[in-house]
C-alpha cells in the first residue's frame, strides 16, 4: 500500500531530546538538565503575565509592538529591526529555511547546540561540523570549513553545551573571514550571564553588517522558559525575509507582557547573574579538587557547567548516581560527549548536594 513519504532528509533527523525531569524508573527529579533559572521568574514578569490573561479570546498583537519597544530601549536598538519567535529555536529554524536548502551547507562547530543539525537537515541542507579547540570554538577551523556551498554559519556564544566564550576579537575575525552572502547567526541565549566587558559585540556587528543575525531568549536568565519567547536583531532585509515565514501570532499576549516586564526588571537580572556566578565558580572549584580522580570542568560563562569524566568514574555512572540524590543532569552521548555531564547551576543547597555526591562517587570509583 502506498502512503505519503517524508523527504529523505527528514528521516535523517534525530529529534531534539529535552533534558530529563525524571529517572528511568519514573521518579521525578529536581531538574538541573535544562538550564532554567533556579530562582524562577521575577515578580514584575509574573504580575504582567497574570494581568494579561484577562483577555484570552482575542489574538495577540501580531507585531509584538510593546515587546519590541522594550527590547529596543534596553539594548539601544531599532525596534523595527527586531523579530520575535517561539523561543529562539523558531528563529534559528526560519533562518535556515530562508537562506539554505538542498545542495547548500550549514556550518557550525563541534559540540554546538543540537538544534543546528536539526535546522540544517529540516531544509535539506548538509550540516558541516568544524573541529573544536579543547571544547571551545576554533575560528580558524570554522573558516577552513567554509566552501562555495556554505550559506549559513551558526555559532552559540557563549556555547551550549560547553559553556565556552569566544572573544569579541575572534567574533569580528570570523565575520570578516566569511563571504558577504553567508548568513552569520550568532546565538546569544546565555549572553545575560556575561560580566561587564565580556560582550562579544554581536549586536553592534548586526547593526552595521548586512549578513549578521543575533538571537536571544527569555528562557534562561529571565525565567520564562514555559512561555517560549525569543527575539532576534539583524538588518532590515534579513528581518523582512524572516517575517515572511515566521509563524503568525507566535508569541502569546501574556508572553509578550511578561517578557516586556522581565527585560525591564534589571534588579532581577543582576540578582540571577550574581547567584549564578557565585555557585558556578564554587562548583568549578569543587570539580577542580577532584582532578586527581579524572574530573575536569570546562571553563563556563553560562548558567551550567560541563564536567568531563576522564578517570574511573564515568559520566553515565555519575548521572545515575545523581538520580539517587534526586537530581536530573544532562548526559550528552548524542552530541559526541559520552564523557560529559552538563549540570545547570542551581541553588546553594542543590550545588552542595551535587558536589558531595560527585566527590563520594569519584573517591569510591
Amino acid at each position: 500500500m502506498t502512503k505519503p513519504a517524508p523527504k529523505d532528509w527528514i528521516l535523517g533527523i534525530h529529534a531534539y531530546v529535552p533534558g530529563k525531569a525524571a529517572a528511568d524508573d519514573g521518579r521525578p527529579l529536581i531538574k538541573l538538565s535544562a538550564n532554567e533559572n533556579p530562582l524562577g521568574t521575577g515578580q514584575a514578569a509574573r504580575d504582567a503575565f497574570l494581568a494579561a490573561t484577562a483577555d484570552m479570546a482575542t489574538y495577540p498583537d501580531p507585531g509584538a509592538t510593546k515587546l519590541r519597544e522594550a527590547i529596543a530601549a534596553v539594548h539601544g536598538l531599532e525596534a523595527d529591526r527586531i523579530i520575535y519567535g517561539t523561543g529562539s529555536d523558531e528563529l534559528l529554524h526560519i533562518a535556515a529555511s530562508a537562506y539554505a536548502g538542498p545542495g547548500d551547507e550549514i556550518l557550525y562547530v563541534r559540540y554546538g547546540f543540537a538544534v543546528y543539525d536539526i535546522a540544517a537537515r529540516r531544509v535539506g541542507a548538509t550540516p558541516v561540523i568544524a573541529p573544536d579547540s579543547d571544547y571551545a570554538t576554533d575560528v580558524d577551523a570554522l573558516l577552513a570549513a567554509v566552501t562555495d556551498r556554505t550559506k549559513v554559519v551558526f555559532l552559540a556564544n557563549p556555547n551550549n553545551p560547553t559553556g565556552t566564550l569566544t572573544s569579541r576579537e575572534d567574533i569580528a575575525r570570523l565575520h570578516a573571514g566569511l563571504r558577504a552572502d553567508i548568513l552569520f547567526v550568532l546565538d546569544q541565549a546565555y549572553a545575560e550571564y556575561l560580566d561587564d566587558g565580556e560582550d562579544d559585540g554581536g549586536l553592534e556587528l548586526a547593526r552595521h553588517a548586512s549578513n549578521v543575525f543575533v538571537t536571544r531568549t527569555f528562557s534562561k536568565i529571565y525565567g520564562l522558559a514555559a512561555e517560549r519567547i525569543g527575539w532576534g536583531y539583524a538588518s532590515a532585509d534579513i528581518i523582512d525575509a524572516l517575517h515572511r515565514i515566521r509563524a503568525p501570532f507566535n508569541v502569546t499576549t501574556a508572553g509578550q507582557a511578561a517578557a516586556a516586564a522581565a527585560i525591564g526588571d534589571r534588579a532581577w537580572v543582576e540578582q540571577s547573574r550574581a547567584q549564578n556566578a557565585q555557585w558556578r565558580d564554587w562548583l568549578t572549584g569543587e570539580v577542580a579538587s577532584l582532578s586527581n580522580h579524572g574530573l575536569r570542568a570546562v571553563p563556563s560563562k553560562t548558567n551550567f557547567l560541563l564536567i568531563l569524566f576522564e578517570g574511573r568514574l564515568t559520566a553515565e555512572a555519575a548521572m545515575k548516581g545523581l538520580w539517587d540524590e534526586g537530581y536530573a543532569t544532562r548526559w550528552l552521548p548524542g552530541q559526541g560527549l559520552p564523557n560529559g555531564l552538563r549540570i545547570t547551576i542551581g541553588t546553594q543547597a542543590q550545588m552542595r548536594a551535587v558536589a558531595a555526591k560527585l566527590r563520594a562517587m569519584a573517591e569510591a570509583a
